[in-house]
């Protein structure tokens, strides 16, 4: 059969399928959102995630699946390239407020593909993964500055910026054909962002307070208002494509919560046991309900692929003052957020990056189903790729491997080991049951003054035997050295490699 070849580059495509036989995908992303939220995952959560639940009653939960990165944007770059995000332009941290784009423009990424494939897809929420931002008086803030990460002075950066032009390279540049968001909801510019232009002028300014960056913000604009904008904007966005049962559609939802600023509105205040930090974690919920709804009251529930996730595991704030400091959901109401994990969100730990993992779809996924293998969200591209029957390039989706044989129940699932990282850059490796950590498993959360370790330091390692020692507190490192460094090869194999697949 004759292969299609589309305008991407080296991208061989596998034999067409109809449109109307092409399945539809949903992302829900939730951001901070910790393994131990959902009732489904932790009987004990003090918060109600009907929602979340639900999806898990109709597809498969998995419980043993982790993010890329433990902390935000490197894991977001994991879920849309297949590619672990410590290989990219961004090897450590996160793309700080003004930071160039993190993608490089010839990067292959799951949006990218199925526009190839005539999909309609559409980026609706949180982007952080970089912009070019346009300077006053001509050029872009990436002509003088180094990589992707621009420091710690910040807001004298925003001063410099031409709002009135183009925002260059993101989301309509990496595989979306719309984008509508406000980028980072704690980081300037605080406006809304459409493709490629912020809307309206931001000519006030918003004080460094409790985890908000100073910097350039819109007239009157509201923290409390930004999600349920973003919110009906999807869901309108969904409507409008749910309605052309001819063309196929991708939605990427990246939610703004349970991340800071912690904002519930009014109709979910007092909905959990668990204050300001439980009510958002519902809000977030009940947005994942409301695009639910609009699937299966348009039919198109049928033949789409709803997967919800979140980017890492929780900081476990209490959304006290809209922050709160670490660990105080639960000193002040009892919520664990990351349950039964060692540690938070930034970690190495298991709680740093294991999170929820729930993909639906109709008549395909066994309703109810449960995994317990390890899988990554980076697996998502791969997963995607078999479904919809495309051949991924050899240079994209590295670190990808497709979860079809666990999704329907047919073939092997090849993934062999997953590579930890942490907000420092910390590496860690997991193969079966063992996992071995390169330095102090705190990202900066669990402990404010950890160091990173010197990974050659055999001493200063953490070898950990999760089905023994689930919450990781019996140190191996010295009592099993061939395990160790068994370990040790494989990463270091890995990292050389440039690619796991």
């Amino acid at each position: 059969m004759k292969l299609l070849r589309f305008a991407l580059p080296i991208l061989w495509l596998g034999p067409a399928l109809c449109q109307t036989d092409k399945p539809n995908l949903v992302i829900v992303f939730a951001d901070d959102l910790g393994y131990g939220d959902p009732q489904v995952y932790n009987p004990n959560s003090k918060i109600p995630t009907p929602h979340i639940d639900a999806l898990a009653e109709h597809g498969m939960r998995f419980t043993d699946a982790h993010t890329a990165s433990s902390v935000c944007t490197p894991s977001r770059y994991g879920l849309l390239t297949g590619r672990y995000p410590w290989r990219s332009r961004l090897p450590t941290g996160i793309v700080n407020s003004w930071g160039g784009p993190v993608i490089s423009k010839d990067r292959l990424t799951l949006g990218k593909a199925l526009q190839a494939l005539g999909y309609k897809t559409a980026c609706i929420g949180k982007w952080h993964l970089g912009w070019d931002w346009p300077r006053i008086g001509g050029g872009y803030l990436s002509d003088e500055l180094e990589g992707v990460n621009v420091g710690r002075d910040y807001e004298p950066y925003g001063l410099r910026v031409d709002f009135s032009r183009p925002v260059l390279e993101g989301p309509i540049t990496r595989g979306f054909d719309y984008y509508f968001g406000d980028d980072v909801p704690n980081f300037p510019p605080y406006a809304f962002i459409e493709n490629d232009r912020v809307i309206g002028e931001p000519t006030d300014r918003m004080p460094a307070q409790k985890g908000q960056r100073s910097g350039p913000m819109l007239p009157g604009w509201d923290l409390w208002a930004a999600q349920p904008t973003i919110t009906a904007r999807a869901l309108q966005w969904l409507e409008e494509r749910a309605a052309d049962s001819d063309t196929p559609f991708f939605l990427y939802v990246p939610l703004l919560g349970p991340h800071t600023p912690i904002v519930p509105n009014a109709v979910n205040r007092g909905s959990s046991e668990a204050g300001p930090y439980g009510d958002w974690v519902h809000q977030m919920d009940s947005i994942l309900g409301k695009v639910v709804e609009v699937l299966e009251r348009t039919g198109a529930i049928q033949n789409t692929i709803v997967l919800f996730t979140s980017d890492n595991g929780s900081p476990a704030r209490s959304g006290i003052g809209a922050f709160g400091a670490t660990s105080t959901v639960t000193e002040l109401y009892s919520h664990v957020p990351n349950a039964p994990w060692r540690g938070l969100k930034a970690d190495a730990w298991e709680a740093g990056h294991r999170v929820p993992f729930v993909m639906r779809w109709d008549g395909q996924i066994q309703a109810g189903s449960v995994s317990d293998r390890t899988v990554c969200l980076t697996d998502v591209f791969a997963t995607i790729s078999e479904v919809i029957g495309f051949e991924m390039p050899e240079d994209s989706g590295e670190d990808s491997f497709s979860l079809a044989p666990l999704l329907f129940g047919e073939g092997s699932y090849l993934r062999e080991q997953i590579v930890h990282h942490s907000q420092r850059g910390v590496f860690a490796i997991r193969k079966g049951d063992w996992k071995l950590i390169l330095g102090d498993g705190s990202g900066g959360f669990s402990n404010p003054r950890g160091a990173v370790l010197r990974p050659d330091e055999p001493g200063r390692m953490q070898l950990y035997l999760l089905s023994e020692d689930p919450n990781e507190r019996r140190n191996l490192a010295t009592s099993r050295p061939s395990i160790r460094a068994e370990l040790l090869e494989e990463l270091l194999r890995l990292q050389e490699a440039g690619r796991s697949r």
